[in-house]
């Protein structure tokens, strides 16, 4: 089944919680989180108008985005590098799209497929 190129933020947002773990960048245009081996992705709000992501080594917090889901008009899906798909979370101002947000994931949007296999430490079997 092929992947859709664009997305509302109602279906995308909970696709991405349940892959939390293929999660390799995240970031806005004025910065970026990477993922590593010691770290995990904590998804929350922080109030009802903004998302939080957060990216945690131990108890101690290495970096978060907050989105502003009023703002995001669509995600827009499209390849990266090697088997990388980009979800740029877009906007629409005076006529014109912009990237507001965007996450970088191991692996493209199929709504179909099962949950994947998490080892009790957090990472797919």
């Amino acid at each position: 089944m092929s992947q859709p190129d664009t997305l509302s933020l109602q279906d995308f947002w909970p696709w991405l919680a349940d892959h939390c773990n293929c999660i390799l960048r995240a970031g806005t245009p004025d910065s970026i989180l990477y993922d590593h081996d010691d770290f995990f992705w904590r998804f929350t709000h922080e109030n009802p108008n903004t998302l939080l992501v957060q990216l945690v080594k131990g108890k101690r917090l290495v970096g978060e985005v907050f989105i502003e889901p009023d703002l995001v008009s669509s995600v827009r899906i499209t390849p990266g590098d090697k088997d990388e798909v980009i979800f740029d979370l877009m906007a629409e101002a005076d006529g014109e799209e912009q990237v507001l947000y965007y996450f970088v994931m191991a692996h493209g949007y199929d709504v179909h497929e099962p949950p994947a296999a998490v080892t009790r430490h957090g990472r797919l079997h």
